[in-house]
């Protein structure tokens, strides 16, 4: 009895140590995630500062005042020069990228959806094939692509126009992969065949039933792509001409290379540029709940 007394008397002392090693090192390491963090986030967030600041001030104040601190307040001037500029194209390129992101990530999110959900929960010849085919897509960089989709179109007599920027933007690769990943996952066989057996066809109970459950997929492949078309601008470099169909991107980059002729815009590609980030991220905020439901769920499952 005495050794056994003397044997738990040494593992509880000897625990003692390990627990405030242990202690020591979640510290520690926690301490060197929240700094990691931290560094990265600042990465990300000063140039976003900048930006602000640059579009509040005048072009006078752009070199001789701290880049990271405000001088006179200009931003409402800035922004109302900016619109009525050259008769207000800056409405119209944005307008213009809105109508590119907003249908092209909609129409992409919806086949990518359908797409995946079938290769995940039906059986047919050459499935696996398809499927490794849209691996390889994923791979395949836009720019490596921009130069035959350009022959292609002018072939038919649609470059230049808005369907030669929206239709190559309705193919996401990765939304095909990520949907039906995540249908293989969440979507249930048996509540499939229930809706079979209720007399739901095939489409119905895709749209009714499998949408809600695939919610959290569709929404990254719809953020992702509306990102996507958004920053995009190489294709519309080599696909449009007229001014009045740019996209943001590319016709800030259009003032951007007359700065030695016209100075006065130099404040205009600030303003705009710093404008020109703010529907993407109402949009992270506007679909991030879909996100926290979508986990939620998952949890209870």
């Amino acid at each position: 009895m005495s050794m056994l007394t003397r044997t738990r008397g040494a593992t509880a002392d000897d625990l003692a140590p390990a627990r405030s090693r242990g202690a020591r090192e979640s510290v520690l390491s926690r301490g060197a995630a929240l700094l990691v963090m931290g560094v990265f986030t600042l990465y990300f967030l000063v140039p976003i500062w900048w930006l602000f600041i640059a579009s509040t001030k005048d072009r006078g104040d752009l070199l001789t005042t701290p880049a990271l601190w405000f001088a006179d307040w200009n931003f409402f001037t800035n922004v109302g020069d900016l619109i009525s500029y050259g008769d207000g194209i800056y409405f119209r390129w944005l307008l213009n990228s809105l109508g590119y992101a907003v249908v092209g990530a909609l129409l992409a999110t919806v086949f990518a959806g359908m797409c995946g959900y079938a290769l995940a929960k039906y059986r047919f010849p050459g499935r696996e094939l398809f499927f490794n085919v849209v691996l390889g897509g994923v791979l395949v960089p836009a720019t490596a692509l921009a130069l035959p989709l350009f022959l292609l179109f002018s072939q038919v007599n649609l470059t230049n126009t808005f369907w030669a920027v929206l239709l190559p933007s309705i193919v996401s690769p990765f939304g095909v992969y990520l949907s039906r990943i995540y249908a293989a996952s969440s979507v249930p066989d048996e509540l499939i065949e229930a809706g079979r057996i209720d007399g739901a066809g095939e489409v119905r109970t895709f749209f009714t039933v499998s949408v809600r459950l695939m919610t959290p997929a569709l929404v990254t492949v719809f953020l992702f792509q509306f990102v996507s078309i958004w920053n995009n601008f190489f294709l519309p470099l080599i696909m449009l001409r007229s001014e009045e169909l740019f996209p943001i991107t590319y016709g800030l980059y259009a003032w951007n290379t007359q700065l030695n002729q016209i100075p006065e815009l130099r404040t205009y590609v600030l303003t705009g540029s710093f404008l020109s980030i703010l529907p993407l991220i109402i949009a992270f905020l506007l679909l991030q709940r879909f996100w926290r439901n979508g986990l939620g769920s998952g949890s209870v499952k």
